[in-house]
């Protein structure tokens, strides 16, 4: 939408929550896809007409290849349904966890439904913090984020405040400025291919930290670094 016509906050929460539920998808990528199927100025009526074929075949196909189960739960969200929408049971972490664990490494997922890696950076429902080492995973927090409603604006900076004590992000995508802003602050992006339960991650990542895990990490983890490695570390950081 344009300066003189805002998208108004109700709508652009739709979308927010639409683009949660799309892979590699931002709320802005998404509402460029609204209006050049449904044209300026949005409205509820517009979105409440929307249907999947609308989706799949609009904007030059640009959703085509997204899975018309998924493209549906954007189209609830997109249509104010909430309820249609209801995401599984968020984890709890145990309360008397402290996140103390030796030789261990602190990783946030982004999330939207349940113990599952399947969200994006700019736009997942909250980070899922867990504590790992080579022998014990723990989830010790979880930390909602705030549905992008300006979509205009950039939320980066304070999503990254929510997993600054983390050394390793695991994403389905993030932009190349929030990346380098997640960098900057000494967390290590991580991006899987595809959605996954968080479960099988940390069992890939507990194999590599129980073998010859790379210098950055068994710094991390206070594992003793071979010499030959620590100019490279010393460049790097």
């Amino acid at each position: 939408m344009t300066d003189t016509s805002p998208l108004p906050d109700c709508l652009a929460l739709r979308i927010g929550l639409a683009a949660r539920q799309l892979p590699d998808t931002t709320p802005g990528q998404l509402l460029r896809v609204l209006v050049a199927v449904l044209g300026e100025p949005l409205t509820e009526a517009k979105l409440n007409r929307l249907k999947v074929r609308d989706l799949k075949t609009g904007a030059d196909s640009a959703l085509e290849e997204i899975d018309g189960a998924v493209l549906r739960l954007a189209l609830h969200a997109l249509h104010g349904e909430e309820e249609a929408i209801a995401q599984k049971a968020i984890p709890v972490p145990r309360a008397d966890d402290d996140g103390s664990l030796p030789h261990s490494i602190r990783i946030a997922c982004a999330s939207n439904n349940g113990e599952r890696l399947d969200g994006h950076f700019g736009s997942c429902a909250r980070f899922l913090i867990y504590q790992v080492s080579a022998t014990e995973a723990r989830l010790i927090a979880v930390r909602p984020a705030s549905v992008v409603t300006r979509l205009s604006v950039d939320h980066s900076a304070e999503r990254v405040a929510l997993i600054d004590d983390c050394h390793l992000l695991c994403v389905l995508s993030i932009g190349g400025p929030s990346a380098a802003r997640v960098v900057n602050s000494g967390i290590h992006p991580f991006k899987r291919p595809q959605a996954e339960d968080i479960s099988a991650l940390l069992s890939e990542l507990q194999q590599v930290l129980a073998g010859d895990p790379p210098p950055w990490l068994a710094r991390i983890t206070g594992r003793t670094v071979p010499e030959r490695f620590l100019a490279e570390i010393e460049e790097a950081s």
